[in-house]
């Protein structure tokens, strides 16, 4: 009987409190969302919905049906919860009108 080889992809994702990391037996050919449904992460966050958040493995934006390979990190990432630019702009405004 042949044996076929087993990858280890780790799956993480983390809120402002809570951090989880999961260790994931993974096949060649295994897809990050067939990663994330195997790591059973979605039922210690059931605020995730994989049809909006992105994902990601090290760091760089992937899509669910994306290869990964071994050693891989897939990143959960959370919504964002302001636009970065406007965070931007409202630093620089006040600084705006002061004189030197």
């Amino acid at each position: 009987m042949k044996q076929h080889k087993t990858w280890r992809v780790e799956v993480v994702y983390a809120t402002p409190s809570r951090q989880e990391l999961i260790e994931v037996p993974a096949r060649p050919g295994a897809t990050v969302e067939q990663v994330i449904q195997e790591s059973g992460i979605l039922n210690s966050f059931p605020e995730i919905d994989l049809s909006r958040q992105h994902v990601g493995i090290y760091g760089q934006i992937a899509s669910l049906p994306d290869l990964v390979h071994d050693g891989d990190r897939v990143e959960i990432y959370r919504p964002l919860s302001a636009d970065p630019k406007e965070i931007r702009k409202r630093r620089v405004k006040p600084r705006m009108g002061r004189k030197k």
